[in-house]
């Protein structure tokens, strides 16, 4: 049997990219030392095997600070959100989850532990799913607000996002903390964060997006990180497991 990490990562179609960031799959995660869960911005929904091959259903919320994964967990399947999912496909707020995350009911959308057999299989079941779950019609300035600050990596002003979505800052503020817990600043530090692992993963230790120099960027990286770039970049043992998206992109 082959216990090396073995991950997988599927790309949604193109109907669902609004609300679907990533399907993905991590088995024998628990060869991994102190594997390490870093910000990155989604909504996780995970379908996880137990070493007593018991399927647990959760829902994860918006990170802020790095955490230690579950070593009892053998292998996952995760549906990564983006955070306009939240309102249009679970219709409830994650706030009360900042940080946390809160375990679903059993055979939660159907699922039970034989969709864990097929990673495919379970991506179809999933994504049809998801299309039966989605309204008629959105708010298009919602879909337009994280349209925006995800294609500037979080480096754009609410200022800016207030003029081209025609919501006031304050309704914008309102919302985030509402639905996610957290300030549209803190999220917006959180998409820059992840942009930045990227040019860390290249071994650029200097700031290469807009931080105000390199103390900033030392303390935003190990804010949400707990180490520093360089630390970072060694990545001793692959414990920072969302280095994994960067290997398979």
């Amino acid at each position: 049997m082959d216990d090396a990490l073995n991950y997988q990562l599927l790309k949604p179609e193109k109907s669902l990219a609004d609300y679907v960031y990533c399907f993905s799959s991590l088995n024998n995660l628990a060869t991994v030392n102190d594997a390490v869960v870093i910000p990155n911005g989604k909504i996780d929904l995970i379908f996880s095997k137990n070493a007593d091959d018991r399927l647990t259903i959760a829902l994860l919320g918006l990170e802020t600070k790095p955490k230690y994964a579950k070593v009892d967990v053998i292998n996952f399947f995760s549906i990564s959100f983006n955070p306009l999912a939240i309102e249009y496909v679970f219709g409830f707020s994650v706030a009360e989850i900042l940080n946390a995350g809160k375990v679903l009911p059993d055979h939660f959308w159907g699922f039970s532990i034989d969709d864990l057999n097929d990673f495919n299989a379970f991506c179809k079941k999933a994504t049809q799913k998801i299309i039966s779950c989605l309204p008629k019609e959105i708010d298009e300035r919602k879909r337009k607000l994280f349209e925006l600050i995800m294609l500037a990596n979080g480096e754009i002003s609410i200022k800016e996002l207030a003029e081209k979505i025609f919501w006031t800052e304050r309704q914008i503020n309102r919302y985030f903390k509402g639905q996610f817990g957290l300030s549209l600043k803190a999220y917006c530090n959180i998409l820059r964060f992840q942009a930045s692992l990227q040019h860390i993963k290249e071994g650029k230790l200097y700031p290469q997006l807009n931080f105000t120099d390199q103390s900033h960027f030392i303390k935003e990286i190990k804010k949400l990180s707990g180490v520093s770039p360089k630390e970072l970049f060694k990545n001793e043992n692959d414990r920072f497991l969302q280095f994994l998206v960067y290997l398979k992109q």
